[in-house]
């Protein structure tokens, strides 16, 4: 700034300063979360212990936890739960028919 300065000028040249260091205050929080969060997505892209029976993942505290807590917990998966067609013929199909067995002998004329 040239001397004399004026006083309009020099509120509006403080301002301006006070504004840049406000938002490189806030630059640099994103910047952080930004890091945060690819080490989160970096943790994903790795080598996931996986249990060969149950399909259950080690955590980092040496914690097996279901696969799709896990992946929740560390993405920003949402998991919906169905039945595959292979499950249904080799699992549910024999328990419904099991049970509609047992059902229809507890309603049989007989008893």
């Amino acid at each position: 700034m040239v001397k004399p300065f004026k006083r309009r000028e020099l509120q509006a040249r403080v301002q301006v300063f006070l504004r840049v260091i406000q938002l490189q205050d806030e630059l640099v929080k994103h910047v952080q979360q930004l890091e945060a969060t690819l080490k989160q997505v970096k943790k994903l892209q790795g080598l996931l212990p996986i249990c060969s029976y149950c399909k259950r993942i080690r955590d980092d505290h040496d914690y097996w936890e279901q696969i799709d807590t896990y992946v929740a917990q560390h993405s920003r998966a949402e998991f919906s739960h169905g039945i595959c067609p292979d499950c249904y013929e080799k699992i549910v199909k024999p328990e419904l028919e099991q049970f509609l067995k047992k059902e229809e002998g507890k309603t049989s004329p007989d008893r």
